[in-house]
This record gives C-alpha cells, structure tokens and sequence, in this order.
C-alpha cells in the first residue's frame, strides 16, 4: 500500500470509532459517516488517478448507494404510515396470553415475520412497545425483549426487505429473492427457535393480561391501511421478479399507492391531515438515511483505492476456508456496525469468484443479519431495545447472549449441512 492508501486507511478507522463511541462523544454517527466520506473521497482525488477517472468511479457507486437510500427511504415512510394509523394497536389485541411461556413464543415469532417484511429495529421498537401493553412484570419484559431482538434480527436475514445488510447484498445482486428466502428459511427460523428453547427455561407461571381502553382504539382506516401496507412491502420483491426493475422502484410504487390511499381517506377532513404522508415525513429518520450514505461511499472509496483488494488477500493467506471468514463476520458484527462489514465483503469478493446465491453470500447474509445479536450493541434492534428499556450491557451479555450464540451456531450449522 502506497502514501495515500494509508491515509485513507487511517480516516476511515478514526471515523469508524467515531461512530463506534457515538454515546460516549455524543456525536451522531451520521456525522461522522459523511465527513469521512468526504475526507476519503478528497484524498483519493488528489492522490491517485486522474480526475474523470475519479469521477467515473464516484459515480458509478454513487448510482448504487443511492438506491440503497432511496429503499430505505420508501419504507421508512411506509412503516410510519401504518404505525401512524394504529397498526400497533390492531397487532397487539392478538397476543394477549397467559401463559409467559406460550406469550414468549408468540411474541417472537410475530417478531419473527413481522421483521420480514419490515427492518429489525421498526420491527422492535414496535415490539417492546406492544410488550408494555401485554407484558406487565419489568424484569420478565427484559426477557421477552431480548427474544425479540433474536428473532427480529433472524427475521431480517431471509427475506430481500428484512434488513438492510440483507437489502444491500440483494441490491448488489450477491443474492437472489427467491434463492435466498428458499435457503435461508430454515437457518433462520433454527436460530429463533433455539434462541426460544432457552428462554423458556427463565420464564415460569402466569401473568395478568390487561383488557383494551377506548383511548387504544386505532386511527380511521387503520385496519384498511395495515393490510394495504403489509401487502405493499410484500409486493416489492414480487414486483423486481415480475419487471425486472430496481428494488428501490418497487419500494416507490408501495409508498406512491399507500400516499395516493390516504390523501384521498383524509384531504378533506381538517382533523385528519396529521395522517397523510406529507405530514409524516418529518417523523423519518432522516440521519439513518444519511449515515448509509456516508458509510457506504466511505467503504466505496476504499474500493477504488484497492484498499478492499488488499484486505481480502490478507484473508485469503490467514484463512483457507472462505465458511470461516463468513462466520468470524458474523462474530464481529456483534462488536462493530455490520453495514460497513457487508459493505466491505461486497467490495472484497467479486462475483469472478464467488457468484450469487453460492453458499458463501448465504453465509455472509445470514451471519452478518444475526451475529449482531449476541451483544445488545451489536444490531439496530439491540440498541433500540437497550434504549427504549434502559437495559443494562451486562445484563444482556448475563441473561440473553448464551441464547443468541446458540441461535447463531444452530443457523449456521442449517445452512452448511442441510
């Protein structure tokens, strides 16, 4: 490696433990993702190639990144769309149980599948926010918390739309919608399932299910636009099979019907405008889209440097087997944001070598989708839970990280030798 490759090594390492410690320096991790970018991408300019090479480059992964933005800003809008019209409520009467046991594996299958269609922390906040409602007892909704985290995440892994590292590889074309829903099904409902077993043993006894309040009762419509929403998501895939376009312009199409659905339910009730679309797009997450920008146009710029190049040789001498770097991953995710690492692996292995849907590209997905769950910091959903709960680090390492280690190990295992 050259002068400037180091260089460019050592921003993208200074902004990637800037978003590592994001609470500590109380600095959104955003920022730290578009500086970087940023700075990267300046020093690749001035350091190597010449200047319509450089923009040929950044605009050819610019086109890439920006339908991963794009995606994700369609569902986002989506997601807040049904939650605005009480698709929270209308989920919840359905899991009002007795039993803490039979409650625990039905709120994490529910989380299970909902995480499917929706992403992993979505599919959480909404969750832990339900199990206020069924779940009276804090330290058992500690539980059922980190079970959904678990199956959240594991929910995320098979579907195209599930979760963002699954959405970038499916993008990148490393995986196909059918091919990846079809193998890793049974990896990841293995992993829940696992994660359950061990769970149950912490859970005994009843608990007191608290009855409905008017003051609960969803928005106008909301039951029309649940299911109008749910199927729109459903559709995406399904519309890139059928045409052979973008998933981001399935993603639009769902958004565009869903905004066309409620400005007509709503454009003439004063009362109602808080539920359209354009008053709901100052609710999105707008920093989680620009954090996706800049990270993957920082691990773009590492790309064209042939920074990504000399790392997947490094790996190649320390590990023969391409399985265990896969897995090792996986581990890693738990410790460090697992949009760079799939971004990374994108750019480290081409498709010369590993084509889509082969055996490697499942295991990247599946272990980079879960492997975060065996610490609370590891995955999106586990840092909303953390938040939303104040759950403590080592209480989840204490109580819910055996469960995810087996849940990974189990998923693993599936797909290697089924």
């Amino acid at each position: 490696m050259v002068a400037y490759e180091w260089l460019i090594l050592g921003i993208f390492i200074i902004g990637y433990l800037g978003i590592i410690f994001e609470h500590s320096l109380g600095i959104n991790k955003a920022t730290w993702a578009i500086l970087t970018a940023v700075a990267c991408w300046t020093v690749q300019f001035l350091g190597a190639g010449t200047e319509a090479s450089n923009l040929a480059h950044l605009s050819e992964h610019l086109a890439d990144v920006s339908q991963v933005v794009f995606f994700l800003l369609g569902a986002l809008t989506v997601v807040e769309v049904i939650h605005v019209h009480g698709g929270l409520v209308i989920l919840s009467r359905f899991m009002r149980i007795k039993s803490k046991v039979a409650s625990l594996w039905m709120v994490a299958f529910v989380a299970f599948f909902l995480s499917s269609i929706l992403d992993n922390l979505t599919t959480t906040i909404v969750m832990v926010t339900m199990l206020r409602k069924i779940v009276p007892d804090y330290k058992d909704r500690l539980v059922f918390g980190s079970a959904v985290v678990i199956a959240a995440n594991a929910g995320g892994a098979w579907t195209p739309i599930g979760d963002v590292t699954t959405t970038m590889l499916w993008i990148g074309g490393q995986i196909s919608t059918l091919k990846i829903m079809h193998n890793l099904f049974i990896p990841s409902i293995a992993c829940t399932i696992a994660a359950c077993v061990c769970f149950s043993f912490e859970l005994r006894g009843t608990q007191h299910v608290h009855g409905h309040h008017e003051k609960e009762a969803p928005a106008l419509h909301g039951k029309m636009i649940l299911f109008l929403g749910l199927g729109s998501l459903v559709f995406v895939p399904i519309f890139k099979v059928l045409t052979g376009l973008p998933p981001f312009m399935g993603m639009l199409l769902a958004l565009g019907g869903l905004w066309l659905v409620t400005d007509v339910l709503h454009h003439k009730n004063a009362e109602q405008q808080h539920l359209r679309v354009i008053s709901l797009l100052s609710h999105i997450d707008l920093s989680a889209i620009l954090f996706f920008l800049g990270i993957l146009l920082s691990i773009d710029a590492l790309a064209t440097s042939g920074i990504l190049r000399h790392a997947a040789a490094s790996l190649d001498v320390a590990f023969a087997s391409k399985n265990v770097v896969a897995i090792l991953l996986g581990v890693l995710s738990a410790i460090v944001d697992n949009v760079p690492l799939t971004a990374a692996a994108m750019g480290m292995y081409p498709f010369s070598q590993f084509p889509p849907d082969c055996t490697f590209w499942q295991l990247i997905t599946f272990a980079v989708g879960t492997g975060g769950s065996m610490l609370i910091i590891g995955s999106a959903a586990g840092v909303g839970f953390m938040s939303l709960e104040k759950v403590d680090f080592f209480w989840y390492m204490k109580r819910a990280s055996f469960a995810a280690v087996i849940g990974y190990v189990v998923g693993m295992l599936a797909i290697l030798f089924l």
